[in-house]
């Protein structure tokens, strides 16, 4: 059993000194991590609703809220209505795109080389086991 214990910190070691590099490129950038996070998650394109963000990234809703709130000041952001829904989309503006493109090119292009080089090692394929770990975390998690 101390065997796994050991593999279990080094596995949340990893993930928190993951996290911390974010963190480190956040302030390097003078915005706060979770203001980054959401920039990046709107610059896929994609629409994504407020809920969807909040139980998808584990970010709290009225962290979101105030982010958000910050972000619309800015000019960043536009909140949309969903058909049929309470629930708005965020959506980023022209001017919350130039900012995402320049805040996160620098990082994501270290995220790529990183995952190339980590593939390279290790095939795709890790983060297939990572996910499944986690997965079966949860699973046990949810019976205590």
């Amino acid at each position: 059993m101390n065997d796994c214990r050991n593999q279990v910190y080094r596995l949340m070691l990893a993930v928190n000194r993951c996290t911390g590099v974010y963190v480190k490129i956040a302030k390097e950038l003078g915005i706060k991590e979770n203001t980054l996070l959401l920039i990046d998650i709107l610059s896929d394109g994609n629409p994504h609703s407020q809920k969807q963000i909040c139980e998808d990234w584990m970010i709290p809703r009225t962290t979101l809220n105030t982010i958000i709130g910050e972000c619309i000041k800015e000019g960043y952001l536009l909140l949309l209505p969903q058909p049929h829904s309470k629930e708005k989309r965020i959506s980023l503006t022209d001017k919350g795109r130039l900012f995402a493109e320049q805040s996160t090119k620098a990082m994501n292009l270290a995220v790529e080389t990183a995952l190339q080089k980590t593939c390279k090692d290790y095939s795709i394929d890790f983060i297939s086991a990572f996910e499944t770990y986690v997965n079966y975390l949860q699973q046990e998690c949810s019976n205590i």
